[in-house]
């Protein structure tokens, strides 16, 4: 007997029969006629080759065979439904689903903490893997193969087929460490110029539109170190007198641990979005409307 050759429906009313025992009763379930839910018993017996249920005093009885038939049809049914069920709910408190988030060392460290310990409440669970896919192709490969899930920060090359949704608007300040011989005085063009500055040099970044600005307003600034990790700042400027263009949202997570202060910044610089984004084939999942929300309820 090949699958394509039966319709699913009557094993769908095979399991309805054996539980309710009753023709009539069956039908209402399923919302059929009772004429319609004989000829589907009628059906059931020509495929099966059984009467599968007999009359009794007691209502319809189940065959040798539709008792065989039964429970693997019950546990195949149920399989069936659950795996639909998935495409349109998403309990996180049962999940154990991985979610794959690309992002700069900087968004690490200013979304997970605050991520995690909402997961720990909500969906105890649910884990997260970060990766830094790259710019440009690679980032665009790993989300349409489904290898990464979401995308953090400022993506203007990805546009058709991703969605995408601001999470915050981003600020650029510059920081120091709280001993500086430049704390606590004005701090100008003069004083961004006389200082020796620290910069981050990565590949994806809004910040080689950031340098030529600045080196255009103050083309004597000195830069005497180039790193290409967000987060090295901290150590950097807590034991020199560098000088770092960062973002506010990096500078209030590093002043603390490192001893840091910050000010505005000398020059205007354009804000930068950080957006969250996704592929057009995550759209509908529910699990991803899911993330996205509780990432824009905590961040938005």
């Amino acid at each position: 007997m090949k699958l394509r050759s039966i319709d699913l429906n009557l094993l769908v009313a095979f399991h309805r029969l054996y539980i309710d025992r009753n023709v009539s009763r069956a039908a209402d379930n399923l919302g059929l006629s009772q004429p319609a839910m004989s000829n589907t018993l009628k059906r059931l017996r020509q495929l099966t080759g059984d009467e599968l249920f007999v009359r009794t005093s007691a209502g319809m009885a189940p065959t040798l065979c539709a008792e065989e038939l039964a429970a693997p049809l019950a546990q195949a049914l149920a399989t069936i439904q659950e795996t639909l069920s998935h495409l349109t709910s998403f309990n996180p408190a049962k999940s154990s689903r991985k979610f794959v988030i690309s992002a700069f060392d900087i968004g690490e460290s200013y979304l997970m903490p605050r991520l995690m310990d909402r997961l720990a409440k909500e969906a105890p669970g649910v884990t997260l893997q970060t990766t830094r896919a790259g710019a440009g192709d690679s980032l665009k490969l790993a989300l349409e193969s489904g290898e990464v899930d979401f995308a953090l920060g400022h993506l203007p090359h990805l546009q058709a087929g991703f969605f995408q949704r601001r999470l915050f608007l981003q600020h650029y300040v510059c920081a120091f460490r709280r001993g500086h011989p430049m704390a606590g005085s004005t701090f100008g063009i003069n004083e961004f110029q006389e200082a020796d500055h620290l910069t981050i040099v990565t590949e994806g970044s809004d910040y080689e539109l950031l340098d030529k600005i600045m080196a255009g307003q103050a083309p004597q600034r000195k830069i005497r170190l180039r790193v290409s990790h967000f987060l090295s700042t901290g150590y950097l400027l807590r034991d020199t007198n560098l000088v770092a263009t960062i973002p506010n949202k990096l500078a209030e997570i590093l002043c603390g641990p490192f001893g840091l202060v910050y000010v505005p910044h000398p020059i205007t610089l354009p804000p930068t979005d950080i957006n969250l984004l996704w592929h057009a084939r995550s759209h509908r999942d529910p699990a991803s409307q899911w993330l996205r929300n509780l990432l824009f309820d905590l961040f938005h």
